[in-house]
């Protein structure tokens, strides 16, 4: 096991996190999506868990329970596959083996979206990364993020709403369109 700053313990591609001590380490693990165990000090109350990417266990605990957690983590972000979506300066996005070619307005948009992997991106950040010096109306930004949208998912992506903030890039989810159009070939 080999110490990290903080005295975080990276175990498995697990990292290891004192909670509450080490809290405030928390949004740089979740925003890069990272697996994470929460060892929970005793007499402190448990953290509300983010995503499938993290677990806690209160300590002290025995060492086979630890390691069944971490085990049970690393399982599930293997499962989940997920790494981090590229573009090229040829508007090529790939993620995880698959690709898909996208036009100029659109690779800028998905520049902006892939840079913030996992983060609400706002619309007038988007609208400047689209149209750099000018202005897209709402329906025009509306309607580039429509075909990204649908481009994306051959590569396994999708962009997700969300009401009233902007527009978030993650992975698609298990048995999105992607996965049914991989398993027929």
């Amino acid at each position: 096991m080999a110490k990290s700053r903080a005295g975080s313990v990276n175990v498995m591609d697990i990292t290891l996190i004192r909670w509450p001590a080490e809290a405030d380490r928390l949004p740089e693990l979740r925003e890069a999506r990272l697996p994470r165990l929460l060892l929970v000090d005793e007499g402190a109350p448990p953290p509300v868990i983010e995503d499938e990417h993290e677990d806690w266990i209160r300590v002290p605990a025995p060492e086979e329970d630890v390691r069944a957690r971490v085990e049970g983590l690393s399982r599930r972000a293997a499962a989940a596959g997920e790494g981090v979506p590229e573009i090229d300066e040829y508007g090529v996005v790939r993620f995880n083996g698959a690709h898909t070619a996208v036009p100029p307005v659109e690779a800028r948009l998905a520049e902006l979206l892939i840079r913030r992997f996992g983060a609400v991106v706002g619309r007038p950040e988007l609208s400047e990364a689209g149209w750099p010096g000018g202005h897209a109306s709402r329906n025009a930004l509306d309607v580039h993020v429509l075909r990204l949208r649908r481009r994306l998912t051959e590569a396994g992506l999708s962009i997700r709403t969300v009401r009233a903030r902007g527009y978030l890039l993650e992975p698609a989810p298990v048995g999105s369109a992607s996965d049914r159009l991989a398993s027929d070939t």
